[in-house]
């Protein structure tokens, strides 16, 4: 065989290797899978706020997380802020909503070429200073049924299955439509995620048509919500006004603060805290206000 044919074939062996390892379909396929969760955030209006992200491989029983990742903020679609993970996963992303509103956002993985492209949602709230704001405990939003719809311990905060306690939501909706802000609470059960229990808490709110508010998650523990709301107050939202709770640890939070606490509760158990307002259903709730 002539030395040029055998140049050329070396050659032509060479470009087909490049084009294996350069065509996307092959190199995808080695990618890592990726999840993409995001937190809720609060701000005022022309006021910045950090988006928190956290980007993981899911796991059967853990989620791990990926660092050195470039991340995206999208705003209306286009792109308000840019970022990268750190060990944790995590990443913050800043930018100043203009007006007053409930913003979805979404973050998702940028051009990486070792995890797949991925994105996750949340909303941002954006609400005047001066908005009224209702702090609504999950456990006071679920129907009772053999357990309380919350799963302590796992990664899920709440069941996908939970019944929603009658007329909650719709109480909610009215309550939030020209009035009040709202703040739903859950708490984060030890060695849980708590990016995993805000985005199911964001889930299960939606598909029982709740309105759209502030999803936060606090550490387990007795103090967690109290220490919560003194950081919100020396934030500046001082119109936190009005706890809505089911468990007496809740409500006696807000009233040893001199704050109003309404105690979804029936009212016979005589289980309450002696200053709190007690309802029996979702129906007294609004009438309580």
């Amino acid at each position: 065989m002539p030395s040029w044919l055998k140049i050329l074939r070396v050659l032509l062996s060479l470009w087909l290797l490049l084009q294996v390892c350069t065509d996307p379909v092959v190199h995808s396929a080695d990618k890592t899978p990726a999840t993409v969760l995001v937190k809720d955030s609060l701000t005022a209006p022309r006021q910045e706020v950090t988006v928190e992200a956290k980007v993981v491989t899911k796991g059967l029983l853990r989620h791990t997380p990926l660092g050195g990742e470039p991340v995206e903020l999208l705003v209306n679609g286009a792109t308000a802020a840019t970022s990268m993970t750190g060990g944790d996963g995590r990443a913050m992303l800043s930018f100043a909503p203009p007006v007053k509103s409930i913003m979805p956002v979404r973050v998702r993985v940028g051009n990486s070429p070792r995890v797949t492209p991925a994105e996750g949602e949340a909303n941002v709230i954006v609400w005047e200073r001066r908005t009224p704001v209702l702090v609504v405990e999950l456990s006071a939003l679920l129907k009772a049924s053999g357990g309380d719809g919350l799963i302590p311990g796992l990664s899920s905060g709440v069941q996908p299955d939970a019944e929603a306690m009658p007329d909650a939501a719709d109480a909610l909706a009215k309550l939030s439509q020209f009035y009040y802000g709202i703040i739903y609470v859950t708490a984060v059960p030890t060695g849980a995620d708590a990016f995993v229990i805000s985005a199911d808490t964001r889930t299960w709110l939606a598909t029982h048509m709740f309105p759209a508010g502030f999803v936060l998650t606090i550490p387990a523990g007795a103090d967690a919500l109290g220490a919560k709301l003194d950081e919100l107050h020396e934030a500046g939202w001082k119109m936190i006004k009005t706890g809505i709770g089911h468990s007496k640890a809740f409500v006696e939070t807000f009233l040893r603060r001199r704050l109003e606490a309404i105690m979804v509760i029936d009212p016979a158990s005589g289980d309450a805290p002696r200053k709190a307002k007690l309802a029996k259903d979702w129906k007294e709730v609004r009438k309580k206000l």
